[in-house]
């Protein structure tokens, strides 16, 4: 069963249908929606500050989530993916977005909707990325506009997808 803990007086929330895997850690002030996945080695740290996420999201493989203390929130939306070794910090992550392997996103950081942040990115603070966008390198630059209709397709099955996976290892 996944470390779920309170701290300060704030109780994690986890919405119906989630799988969390048995060494995920979720501290304080989070809440997370129905048909959510949190995978293994992953942290998500609300112990300073909140982090809301939407439904099903999938956090995979040794994520962390953290923010500021008094300064950032994380928001993530609906059939967001976050990708394997993810560090987000404070940052907005809109609807069907997907944050890449490895990527790190700083505070104050906008995600639009269905924007891809690719593997190894560094989204420096404050940086609003434009929905249907691709943004790569370190620091982070725009790449390319990409089809509504084919970036959602796009992230809608990887999240699809994650669904199936935590059926595997729902008892």
């Amino acid at each position: 069963m996944a470390l779920i803990k309170s701290v300060r007086g704030f109780n994690p929330s986890i919405g119906k249908d989630c799988y969390l895997a048995e060494n995920a850690t979720i501290v304080g002030d989070v809440s997370l929606g129905e048909g959510c996945s949190v995978w293994f080695n992953t942290v998500l740290r609300g112990d300073v500050n909140t982090i809301k996420i939407g439904n099903h999201v999938n956090i995979q493989d040794g994520a962390v989530l953290h923010t500021l203390y008094q300064k950032s929130t994380i928001e993530i939306g609906n059939y967001v993916s976050v990708g394997h070794n993810v560090t987000i910090h404070g940052a907005s992550i809109k609807d069907y977005a997907l944050i890449g392997m490895g990527s790190t996103v700083l505070d104050h950081v906008v995600v639009g909707e269905g924007a891809i942040v690719a593997a190894g990115a560094l989204v420096l603070s404050g940086t609003i990325i434009e929905p249907h966008t691709i943004w790569a390198g370190v620091p982070a630059k725009f790449v390319k506009a990409v089809d509504p209709e084919q970036s959602k397709e796009i992230n809608q099955r990887i999240a699809h997808n994650y669904a199936m996976y935590a059926s595997w290892y729902k008892e």
